[in-house]
């Protein structure tokens, strides 16, 4: 069975020949390595490119050790390009263990007759050096793990037992492929200690993995739960006696964010329209390493729920908020009551902005009232929508708002447009 990754694969050919290097980004086992050397592979060969016109590395193979040295590395590409004036595709995997790994895309970009693919588990590797280095000659496709619509559509069978299955133990493609619970559970564990959390401490010299470990943890238990550095250091403090400063929390969790394991909504004021630096959610990319992290002890749907919406309109594109709004209410004295009210997610791409509450179930008229309490408050006319877990027919309600259930969200790509 493969996965298509036809998303990536056709970011990656719309990318051919424009001057940019492609730059492949996301977490581990992601499929990084199998979109480039085999999805993109296959395509090139089946669109008349020959063979010895790909040039394919894989740097964190170890026979491709020596090559861990940019000059060798250089030295090994010119030999392989004949100076005709035909092009020639550099495809080189975890290309962050090669030596100043910036100074040798740049090199081969000066090169005319190659069309350059990059790939790299760790996101310093955009953000640091390609962003500050690159000045706009880098252009990023962000691979995540398959998506509920990617799962479905190989595997099939009944929409309630995939999604089970997909919510337990996430979306990684050789977990998908594994044949039972217990041999996903021991891929998953093993994944996370041994590729994840290891190469996270050894790569930051970290001294106080125990503290790294406890973290992931809290933040593995809060999915959906405000918080901040300060109060996860006195969380620290004041259950396991252990003192770490809230400047080392903030620390730990940018290396959780450059190892693709966790994202950050940050909290967005809609009326005022500025961003609340007081706290935020995180939010973990793939719910099979989560489940991991928590030995499959803690799997509430409703809050995993929030957490597969939010990575399913990262994938889309968006960039994903908070929201927070003021509201007034009158109380039973009928005076006037400030109210801050949350949306979910304010979701933004170019001019395009959703407004999105995850609602697990709407069982009566107050529930109904709770979850939508926030969407009436806003003023603009933006779309808003709410997700629920049931199987519905899609449907807009007296107030105009999108009413879908988390199936046909997940696996139509336009469903916010319906």
């Amino acid at each position: 069975m493969v996965f298509k990754r036809q998303k990536y694969v056709d970011e990656l050919v719309a990318g051919q020949g424009n001057g940019l290097v492609k730059i492949v980004t996301g977490g581990r086992r992601c499929g990084k390595s199998f979109l480039l050397f085999n999805l993109f592979y296959g395509y090139l060969i089946s669109h008349g490119v020959s063979e010895d016109h790909i040039i394919k590395i894989s740097l964190d193979d170890k026979k491709s050790k020596p090559l861990r040295n940019p000059d060798a590395l250089l030295e090994y590409i010119d030999k392989r390009i004949k100076i005709d004036g035909s092009m020639y595709y550099v495809i080189l995997d975890e290309v962050q263990m090669v030596e100043d790994f910036v100074e040798v895309i740049l090199s081969l970009m000066h090169n005319p007759q190659l069309d350059v693919y990059v790939s790299g588990s760790n996101s310093k590797f955009l953000s640091k050096d390609v962003a500050t280095e690159f000045r706009g000659r880098g252009d990023e496709i962000r691979v995540w793990p398959l998506s509920f619509a990617e799962y479905f559509e190989e595997l099939g069978g009944d929409r309630t037992l995939s999604w089970r299955d997909y919510y337990t133990y996430g979306g990684l493609p050789q977990v998908a492929l594994l044949p039972d619970g217990e041999k996903k559970m021991e891929y998953l564990r093993n994944m996370y200690e041994l590729t994840y959390l290891r190469d996270i401490i050894e790569r930051n010299h970290l001294r106080n993995a125990g503290g790294m470990r406890q973290l992931v943890q809290i933040l593995s238990s809060g999915i959906g739960s405000s918080t901040n550095p300060k109060r996860i250091s006195n969380t620290f403090q004041t259950v396991e006696n252990v003192s770490i400063s809230h400047n080392t929390i903030k620390d730990y969790i940018s290396h959780l964010q450059d190892a693709f394991l966790v994202e950050e909504a940050l909290r967005y004021d809609v009326k005022g329209r500025k961003y609340i630096g007081t706290e935020s959610k995180y939010y973990f990319t793939d719910m099979g390493l989560r489940g991991a992290i928590l030995n499959f002890r803690q799997q509430e749907e409703n809050h995993i729920m929030e957490n597969i919406i939010y990575n399913e309109l990262r994938l889309r594109g968006f960039l994903v908020d908070v929201g927070m709004i003021e509201a007034w209410k009158k109380d039973k004295n009928n005076q006037n009551v400030r109210r801050n009210l949350e949306i979910d997610f304010v979701a933004n791409k170019g001019s395009q902005r959703y407004y999105i509450q995850s609602a697990f179930a709407i069982s009566d008229d107050e529930k109904k009232e709770q979850e939508e309490a926030s969407l009436k408050a806003i003023k603009d006319a933006f779309k808003r929508v709410v997700i629920i877990r049931n199987d519905i027919m899609p449907y807009h309600d007296e107030n105009g708002f999108l009413i879908i259930g988390l199936v046909d969200f997940l696996l139509n790509p336009n469903s916010l447009d319906w």
